[in-house]
């Protein structure tokens, strides 16, 4: 980030409302020689003050989701995308679902709550908790579009959260022309005692004019499929039983031996746990000194105590307490556009309280979705000529995006003198040197990706898959493997223990594909860049050379990752999916291998390469030039990743795209559109592009979509000049 050795870890546990606002924060006056992490099992997280508002419909989803890979690529920090699975205090290590351990100097804690019931008989088969909320929204959207004419539904908890997704719940059913029948239950002989007065009686009259059932004063002992049993013997019918029953904290927080308090992690006023080298804040942590209730408000207001304290506990500096206030308003959705207001015991109802929290809450996400532009450092002067035209108007891009262009490429490489080694059979053009090797062929390829995301696992994982690709494109069953490593200057601590991560998730790839890591290199330079030398056998190596007219195109991944990337670093906006969402799909689609599509392919492949960086249009071309044969391209057939033509329809593109789409011009006819524009986007990790008699075709992409594969037949071979004719 400023050419400083990074030489203390610090990691985020958890993207709740405290770590989302430490994220901003950081990203606008980062600490020097800090390298912040934050795990988080998905790309995005909910804000939980518009969830009753999304369930009642007043909210999209994308409208009420933290980008958490837009907060990160803002403050500088790598998102693994994990569950935290435990903190091994003594080694200082975040244990994690899926991958090796994290080491921190400092770590911080915001998980959040559950409401799942694991000791009520049923529960964990037959209902649904309101929180996590990933799983809950997933549900209440297939239940909605089941379209039940009564659709019966049991809330378990009859607090202010339950009884607001009461009204919501039965708000969205009967705008939807349904008659719910909604029961709320809950022990508790006087439900909404944590209310004042007047707020009780607001939100009970809005539960009886919903038509919603109140039951107080009994508990579920059993939940089926279709009903919940209650303590009294009665038995309520149910299609959808939700539970939001009181906080239960996450159960791994058990065997940390931090200071517990029923379970929620103890702090003191500065966010520390009994570990100094541990902080916690929202619903997960306990204010011991000052118990309150848990609530958002809370998260968002020690947002900035904990970023304080953790930059103070990794510089060396003085901490600030936190003085949580003593109450604060309660602004509750009632169904419809309607809220209630508690504090102080005031009787506040109406639809203009909604519309202020509606403010409230909008303005909230706003400020982490309309994320500061840092301003690039000015240029020096005086300067040489040309210096702005050769860095362009947009930062460089990582992967396959920052190659240099076919037309240079081709230019630098006509100076190369042929090979002259008998056993060598190919030389520069095709996907890998091919050695001729006893009786069969040693294909030999070399590449490396400049780094496009900040989780050196992941990078490893992509480079590796990415550089197999000219093996699998050949036919060849992968050998060996040689590493090259450029690490960022780091302390020698961080150092190894990157290392240690780019090199087991390297061999994972490699071992899996039966191929051994032998050895490489390594040295230290201004950024992470991965590669890899990998060398693979086969009876025969299928080239680019050998597509015939009247042959089945098939490609095997979707397309857009270059633009994808690209709209990530510049941190475009997206809906639909959000661009964390569409980031967290490009990187799986790059990151599964290939062994299984090109086991199916090479048998019955006349020509197959893999798609890369020159696009899919620039691959494909470079077939019908070795093959003297021209295609047609059905542009409705090529699958895409998912945003990617949204994002180049607002003109995101990679910074190689331009050079691709002028080495392709005059071989070319197409009606310009975004998804035209994505045959030019650089893939990294594409997929394999193969020219297979037509006949075969189907049955070869029935088989590889058995696999996981999203294949796709999207054109065909045709006799002539070497051209590519998209319809």
């Amino acid at each position: 980030m400023d050419g400083l050795p990074l030489t203390r870890d610090l990691v985020l546990i958890g993207g709740g409302h405290a770590h989302a606002l430490v994220l901003r924060m950081w990203g606008m006056n980062p600490l020097p020689g800090a390298r912040l992490t934050v795990i988080n099992p998905h790309p995005v997280a909910p804000y939980s003050g518009m969830l009753p508002g999304h369930v009642a419909g007043h909210y999209r989803r994308d409208e009420m989701m933290i980008d958490l890979v837009r907060l990160a690529r803002h403050a500088g920090a790598r998102l693994i995308q994990s569950r935290a699975t435990g903190i091994d205090r003594a080694n200082r290590l975040v244990l994690v679902e899926g991958r090796d351990p994290l080491r921190y100097d400092i770590a911080s804690i915001d998980i959040g709550i559950t409401t799942d019931l694991p000791a009520l008989p049923g529960f964990l088969d037959h209902a649904i908790p309101a929180k996590p909320f990933d799983i809950y929204s997933e549900r209440w959207q297939r239940f909605v579009s089941a379209d039940l004419p009564r659709p019966r539904m049991v809330i378990i908890g009859a607090g202010v959260a339950g009884v607001e997704l009461a009204l919501a719940s039965a708000h969205r059913l009967q705008s939807e022309g349904r008659s719910p029948d909604i029961t709320l239950v809950d022990r508790d002989p006087q439900p909404l005692r944590m209310v004042g007065s007047g707020a009780r009686r607001a939100l009970l009259r809005h539960v009886a004019e919903a038509g919603i059932a109140l039951l107080a004063g009994v508990e579920p002992v059993g939940i089926t499929a279709s009903s919940v049993i209650l303590s009294d013997g009665r038995v309520l019918p149910s299609d959808f039983t939700l539970g939001v029953a009181g906080a239960r904290p996450q159960k791994w927080l058990e065997d940390t031996g931090l200071d517990l308090h029923r379970g929620f992690v103890r702090i003191d006023p500065t966010l520390r746990t009994s570990d100094a080298s541990v902080f916690a804040a929202g619903d997960c942590a306990e204010m011991v000194w000052a118990p309150r209730p848990k609530a958002g408000v809370y998260a968002v207001r020690q947002a900035p105590i904990l970023l304080h304290n953790l930059r103070a506990a990794l510089s060396g500096g003085g901490m600030r307490r936190y003085r949580p206030q003593s109450d604060y308003l309660k602004l509750i959705s009632a169904g419809g556009k309607t809220a209630v207001a508690d504090k102080w015991g005031l009787p506040l109802d109406g639809a203009w309280l909604w519309r202020w929290k509606d403010g409230i809450d909008r303005r909230f996400i706003a400020m982490l979705a309309d994320l500061p532009k840092m301003a690039l450092p000015p240029l020096p002067h005086p300067r040489a000529e040309g210096v702005e035209e050769a860095l362009g108007k947009k930062p460089l891009c990582g992967g396959c995006g920052a190659k240099v262009g076919a037309s240079d490429l081709s230019a630098a490489l006509a100076g190369l003198p042929a090979p002259r080694r008998p056993d060598v059979l190919s030389g520069p053009g095709d996907d890998a040197a091919i050695l001729r090797y006893e009786n069969g062929v040693q294909v030999m390829t070399t590449d490396h990706l400049r780094s496009l995301c900040d989780d050196p696992a992941l990078m490893a994982r992509l480079a590796a898959v990415h550089a197999l690709g000219d093996i699998w494109a050949m036919g060849a069953q992968p050998q060996v493997a040689l590493a090259q490593i450029i690490l960022p200057r780091m302390s020698a601590r961080i150092q190894a223990d990157t290392l240690r991560e780019i090199m087991a998730a390297a061999a994972d790839v490699f071992r899996a594909a039966g191929a051994d890591v032998v050895g490489g290199h390594t040295t230290i330079g201004a950024e992470l860049t991965i590669g890899f030398t990998v060398t693979g056998l086969a009876a025969r190596a299928i080239t680019k050379r050998g597509v015939q007219p009247g042959d089945a195109l098939i490609l095997t991944k979707p397309i857009g990752s270059g633009t994808v990337m690209a709209a990530l670093m510049a941190q475009a906006p997206l809906t639909n999916p959000l661009l964390g969402e569409a980031a967290e799909s490009a990187s799986r689609s790059m990151a599964r291998a290939l062994s299984d599509d090109a086991t199916i392919l090479a048998p019955e492949a006349h020509a197959m390469t893999d798609v890369t960086g020159f696009g899919l249009a620039g691959h494909l071309l470079e077939m019908l030039e070795a093959s003297n044969c021209a295609a047609e391209l059905d542009l409705a057939a090529v699958p895409l990743l998912p945003g990617a033509e949204a994002l180049a329809a607002t003109g995101q593109e990679s910074t190689i795209a331009p050079a691709n789409r002028a080495a392709a011009m005059g071989q070319m006819l197409f009606t310009e559109s975004p998804k035209a524009a994505l045959l030019f986007d650089p893939q990294t990790c594409g997929g394999l592009l193969a020219a297979v008699n037509k006949d075969k075709a189907t049955r070869l992409v029935a088989a590889l979509r058995e696999k996981g594969s999203p294949a796709a037949i999207i054109g065909k071979a045709v006799e002539g000049a070497p051209f590519l004719t998209v319809t």
